[in-house]
């Protein structure tokens, strides 16, 4: 399965935040979406969940001979940077809802406190109204309910920040576990965490997505070589990532 981005525009007021974009996706990788702060990673996120409309180009989802450019966006799970949760309910209250909701789409259904206890939610916390939650923690239940779904698409945007270490490393194991059934995004600005995370590390950088070479995630100077794709013109990019891809191939 790919997530396929052709060419993809998006502008606000006449100015390009995405411009001619393209890449490929495929499931069985974590990506790791970097860029610049205002570069368009959440405008791209909002983009491939059809929360705005394209300007130009096409985003599809293939997997085999089938290709669908008018997936729904249930196709889609986005978790957040800032939680979007109903705070008059309870964690567990709203576990429950999401479920009921979704049973369809489950492969298996267990109660909530099972569900919540998974995501590190102790039973003390589980009636506590959301609007009581720390941000942490409300991250905990957005990002176990977008992952309940396995949804053929999966958006993490700035997923990790607001996790301490042991949880940090929990929720790390699950985005892990994404990848067998999910083409994997999330954006970050943390280039440790992408590093020990990603398969693969992608550029959002005026309006283009560019790829890095595997390879190449783990070298000594590899921070320095996506600073200077990071501060560089987009055709001065061409000419460093074509190093890039021939030091790789050596």
């Amino acid at each position: 399965m790919k997530l396929v981005l052709e060419t993809v525009t998006k502008k606000f007021d006449q100015k390009a935040i995405i411009e001619g974009a393209s890449f490929e996706f495929e499931k069985g990788k974590i990506y790791g979406l970097l860029g610049r702060n205002g570069a368009g990673k959440t405008t791209l996120f909002n983009c491939i969940s059809r929360n705005l409309q394209l300007d130009n180009g096409q985003i599809a989802i293939e997997e085999g001979d089938q290709r669908d450019d008018n997936y729904d966006n249930t196709s889609v799970g986005f978790v957040y940077a800032t939680p979007h949760l109903p705070g008059f309910m309870t964690g567990y209250e709203f576990v429950k809802f999401f479920v009921d909701v979704n049973k369809e789409r489950l492969a298996v259904i267990e109660d909530p406190q099972v569900y919540l206890a998974r995501a590190g939610i102790e039973s003390k916390d589980q009636h506590r109204l959301l609007k009581d939650y720390s941000h942490g923690m409300q991250n905990k239940v957005q990002m176990l309910v977008t992952m309940l779904v396995k949804s053929p698409v999966l958006l993490l945007d700035e997923p990790l920040t607001s996790f301490d270490v042991v949880v940090a490393h929990e929720m790390k194991e699950l985005i892990i576990s994404q990848k067998d059934h999910s083409v994997v995004i999330f954006s970050t600005h943390i280039l440790q965490l992408a590093q020990d995370l990603c398969d693969e590390i992608v550029l959002l950088h005026e309006g283009k997505l560019t790829g890095i070479p595997s390879e190449r995630i783990h070298d000594a100077d590899f921070e320095e070589e996506v600073v200077k794709l990071l501060s560089t013109s987009h055709a001065e990019n061409n000419t460093l990532n074509s190093i890039l891809l021939q030091e790789g191939g050596q």
